[in-house]
C-alpha cells in the first residue's frame, strides 16, 4: 500500500491536532517543493535517518523497441537515486540497533 499526500496530511493531523490542516498542507508542500528544487539543480538531499536523494545522469543512446525491434534514439536525462540510511535498513528489516 503506498502513501498519498492526502493521507500523510491525515496523519499530521491526528499526531498535531493543535496545528491547522492547512498549515500542515502548506508546510507539507513547502518542504516537497524544496526537495524537487534542489534536485532540479542536481545537488544532493540528505535527510538523517531516512536516507540520501541524488540525481544521476544519462548518457543518450541508441534502444530498441522491444515490439517491433526498431531502433530508438533515447535523449540525455536526468534520473533519481535513492540511497537508504543504515537507521531506515535495520527498521525495515525489524533488526535490533
Amino acid at each position: 500500500m503506498a502513501i498519498v499526500k492526502s493521507k500523510l496530511l491525515k496523519q499530521l493531523s491526528k499526531n498535531y491536532p493543535n496545528f491547522l490542516k492547512k498549515d500542515l498542507k502548506k508546510f507539507t508542500n513547502i518542504i516537497l517543493d524544496e526537495i524537487k528544487k534542489t534536485l532540479k539543480r542536481g545537488e544532493r538531499i540528505e535527510l538523517r535517518g531516512f536516507g540520501v536523494f541524488s540525481t544521476n545522469f544519462q548518457k543518450s543512446r541508441i534502444s530498441r523497441n522491444p515490439k517491433t525491434g526498431e531502433k530508438v534514439n533515447t535523449p540525455e536525462k536526468k534520473t533519481i537515486h535513492f540511497k537508504m540510511a543504515k537507521e531506515m535498513f535495520k527498521k525495515i528489516n525489524n533488526e535490533d540497533e
